[in-house]
Formats: C-alpha cells, sequence, structure tokens
C-alpha cells in the first residue's frame, strides 16, 4: 500500500512539468508566438526543475520527508495558479520557472521508497514507483492536451492546483512518517554534492547517459506539437497528448526492467535501454509521417528512457544508503539539464530544419551516450 501511494504521488505531482508540451502551439497562438518563443515555457521549466532538485532535494537527507513534501505541494499550488492567470507569455513561462522549482517531490519519494526494502529487491520497487512517475508524464500530457482542446490552456493549469491540494490532504492523512537519516547543515549537505561526484564512477557515467537519452525525450516531446500541425496529420492538441497513451506502455516495463537490473546488473538494462532510444529515432527519421511509424517509435522511445532512468537509479541508489537523496539530487540535475537542453535545441531544430532536423539531434545525443557506455563496458572488462 504504501509503495503504491508513493507511486501515485509521483505520477500525480511530475505531471505539472509536461502539462505545457501539448498546449505549445495554443500557448503560441494566444500570445501570438512563434514555436521557439512558445517552447520557451517548456525549456524554463525543466531548468526550474532543475534548479529545485539541485537546491531542495538535498534536504531529504536531513528533514523530515512528508513535511517537506507538503511544503512543496503547498507552492506548487501558487505557481499552477500563477500560470493559470497569466496575462503575458513572460508571465507564463516564469510561473513555468516556479512550477518545475517546487515540482520536485518524486525526487524525494523515490530514494525514499529504495530505503524501504533490501538490496536485491531495490530495482523492482525502484521500477515499481517508477512507473507512476512515467504515467505521470505521458498520462498528463494526454489529459492535457484534452482538456486544452476543449477548454482552454488556463483551465489546465487551474486543474493542476486543484489536484495538489487534494493530493495534500492524502499526504497528510496516509503518508508516512520518515526518520531522517542525518542531522546536516543546509550548507553540508550542498558541499558535499561535489564531492561524490568525483567520487563515485559509477554517478557520473549515470548522470550522462541519462541526460543525454532524456535531453532525446524532452526534443521530441516539444517539438511534436508543431509536427502534428503540418501536413499530412493536420491535428491539434489533443491528438499530441493523446501520442502519451502509448508512451504508457512503456510504464509497464518499468518494473520489469527492475526485476532484470538486480538478476543481470543495471549496467546491462544501459546497454539495451539506449538502444532502444537510438532504435526510436531511427524509425522517426524513416516513418515519421506515417502514423504506424510515429506510434511505435514513441512506444519505443518511452520504454527506452524509461528503462534507462530504473537501471540508473537502482545502480546508485546501491553505493551510498546514507547520501542516497544527494546522489539522486546530483544524478537528476544532470538528467533535467539534459532534458533543458534537448527542450531547446528540439523548438530550435524545428525552426530551422523540421522533423529532419529533430531527428538528428536526437540521434547525436544518443550516440554521445552510447559511445561513453561502449568505453565504460570495455574499461571495466579490462579491469576484471
Amino acid at each position: 500500500m504504501t509503495v503504491t501511494l508513493m507511486s501515485v504521488a509521483c505520477g500525480i505531482t511530475v505531471s505539472n512539468v509536461y502539462l505545457n508540451q501539448p498546449l505549445l502551439a495554443e500557448i503560441g497562438h494566444a500570445f501570438h508566438a512563434n514555436a521557439r518563443q512558445a517552447g520557451a515555457v517548456t525549456t524554463l521549466t525543466q531548468i526550474g526543475y532543475t534548479l529545485g532538485i539541485l537546491l531542495i532535494v538535498p534536504l531529504g537527507d536531513s528533514l523530515e520527508r512528508r513535511r517537506l513534501i507538503l511544503i512543496l505541494l503547498g507552492a506548487v499550488t501558487c505557481a499552477l495558479t500563477l500560470a493559470a492567470l497569466a496575462p503575458t507569455l513572460m508571465w507564463l513561462a516564469a510561473a513555468g520557472l516556479l512550477i518545475g522549482l517546487t515540482t520536485i517531490i518524486p525526487q524525494i519519494v523515490i530514494p525514499l521508497a529504495a530505503s524501504l526494502v533490501d538490496a536485491d529487491q531495490r530495482g523492482q520497487i525502484v521500477g515499481r514507483v517508477s512507473s507512476g512517475l512515467l504515467i505521470g508524464i505521458l498520462g498528463g500530457r494526454v489529459i492535457s492536451g484534452f482538456l486544452g482542446e476543449h477548454l482552454g490552456w488556463r483551465f489546465v493549469f487551474a486543474l493542476g492546483a486543484v489536484l495538489m491540494v487534494l493530493l495534500a490532504v492524502v499526504v497528510a492523512n496516509i503518508f508516512p512518517q520518515s526518520r531522517t537519516p542525518a542531522t546536516m547543515s543546509y550548507g553540508t549537505l550542498m558541499c558535499s554534492l561535489p564531492a561524490l561526484m568525483r567520487a563515485e564512477p559509477a554517478l557520473r557515467q549515470a548522470c550522462l547517459f541519462q541526460a543525454m537519452a532524456f535531453g532525446s525525450f524532452t526534443a521530441f516531446w516539444t517539438a511534436l506539437p508543431f509536427f502534428l500541425q503540418t501536413p499530412p496529420y493536420h491535428y491539434g492538441p489533443a491528438a499530441a497528448g493523446l501520442f502519451g497513451v502509448v508512451g504508457i506502455g512503456g510504464a509497464c516495463a518499468a518494473p520489469l526492467v527492475g526485476i532484470l537490473a538486480d538478476r543481470r546488473g543495471p549496467l546491462w538494462a544501459n546497454g539495451i535501454a539506449m538502444s532502444l532510444v537510438l532504435l526510436a529515432y531511427i524509425v522517426f527519421r524513416a516513418g515519421g509521417t506515417q502514423l504506424a511509424g510515429l506510434i511505435l517509435g514513441v512506444l519505443l522511445l518511452d520504454v527506452g528512457v524509461q528503462s534507462n532512468q530504473v537501471a540508473n537509479q537502482t545502480r546508485l541508489f546501491a553505493l551510498r544508503p546514507d547520501a542516497r537523496n544527494r546522489l539522486n539530487a546530483v544524478y537528476m540535475v544532470c538528467a533535467y539539464s539534459g532534458g533543458s537542453i534537448g527542450s531547446f535545441l528540439g523548438a530550435w531544430a524545428w525552426t530551422r530544419n523540421g522533423w529532419p532536423g529533430v531527428c538528428t539531434v536526437g540521434i547525436t545525443l544518443l550516440l554521445i551516450a552510447l559511445t561513453v557506455y561502449t568505453l565504460t563496458i570495455r574499461t571495466k572488462k579490462i579491469r576484471h
């Protein structure tokens, strides 16, 4: 029951970061902005999420987590309300930055879930909680696209604020209190982050792998609403959101990947996952103008990115039990920095070279990751 609640909380909260993506074309029309300008809303939301992970998530190693989560739920409710009332695109982009900054609850919950079980079950539990995360990311797009087309983009943000209030009530009454593993000052927590990066090669590798994979993920989802408005599709934001239904299949793969990571090792799972993401972009480039090709590519993309996430976090949470939130903070900062760059590159490539340009961005990012992965595997073989 506790793990299920954590999974649901992750899904509902993380959706806030992705509500704007199916709505970008409509937001652009509302403020008479082009794709690059509207894409700034997504980019700043991702930057805010990255900053929140860096500045707030480490507190999970020192503060009682349920209280911290409730404070963040109140803050993100205010940010979503500001977005719903935005009179200008700049206001909306600033609200997006605040939404990202305060929607970092899943990155506090996942290390907590990992601490509840023994090492031989950690991958499976991380996979279960992460499945809720992916459902929130993709399901949020589906609901956002549908509601945005029929009720307007402002309604979507207002509904998000209401859901955060309801979730706060549930968390306050059901979510278990946690024991803080250490009492450390905020300055000490923050100063320890670079030392963790220097001391743990596995952390550096995981950071790069997910930054590249997640960058390709956000590049696709940022460009998709604009691509679907062009021939041969001519679809609106509801259709862009519906593509999230296809990607929810990736959530079903997450627990399985966790089990495989427990049995075969997370580094092995990384290679399979990143290869799937590369294959997705090859499918997008070759058959993206056909609906079947686009659907297949979305499925491969989301399964691959989610599998990579589970493998990375399973590997990291085995390193330092006393520093799981800080390890996760460093890792997710790098991952979402990659996501922010991917959002920017996706919008930029679309304005410069359309769909082929977006596919080139995704393929390039994955080739970088797989090159480093190959060198990592060879080094491990030489050492052993």
